[in-house]
């Protein structure tokens, strides 16, 4: 059933726009999509994840522990609704692989810390192999300072660009290639 306007349901509306974007993959109808799961300064609630409060307001949690650990919640949250989407490419087949193998997606934000308004130790999921040219199953640290631009430039070299920067980018991520 096609719905008339955004679902109330947070749950259903995350879904339905990660398979969208799914489809739109499947058909080749796009390879670049962007979903902004709320903006920078949405205070929205995620009672589905047992938290109350607003996602704002409990980023500025002053190292009180309820609100970290409210804030956890709501980070699990999003991610498993990112792992349901990231299952889905994988059981997508494509080629000799699968959708997910011949893809880069890109979780996080750019704040590692929303406190202190932080803009460094970002919380960055880089998923998908890339046509065989991303190694997967590894967790890198980058140099502090790194632009996550650098990230960006490298996944546009990738898929042919010849940008030399992007953005503050200074660099390839070289990181990615090891």
């Amino acid at each position: 059933e096609i719905p008339r306007d955004i679902p109330r349901d947070t749950t259903v509306h995350m879904n339905l726009m990660y398979d969208l974007m799914l489809l739109a993959f499947r058909t080749n109808s796009t390879r670049i999509v962007t979903y902004m799961l709320a903006n920078e300064g949405s205070n929205r609630s995620y009672p589905m994840a047992g938290v109350k409060g607003g996602h704002h307001q409990l980023s500025h949690h002053r190292n009180d522990k309820n609100k970290v650990a409210d804030l956890q919640k709501i980070d699990e949250y999003s991610v498993k609704q990112f792992a349901r989407f990231l299952k889905k490419m994988k059981e997508t087949k494509e080629g000799d692989g699968s959708l997910l193998d011949n893809s880069m997606i890109v979780l996080g934000s750019g704040l590692g810390d929303g406190n202190r308004h932080r803009h460094e130790d970002l919380p960055i999921v880089l998923a998908g192999n890339a046509g065989g040219t991303v190694p997967t199953g590894r967790h890198l640290r980058v140099p502090n300072k790194t632009p996550l631009n650098n990230l960006f430039l490298s996944m546009l070299h990738r898929v042919g660009s010849t940008a030399e920067s992007f953005g503050d980018s200074n660099g390839e991520l070289k990181q990615i290639d090891a």
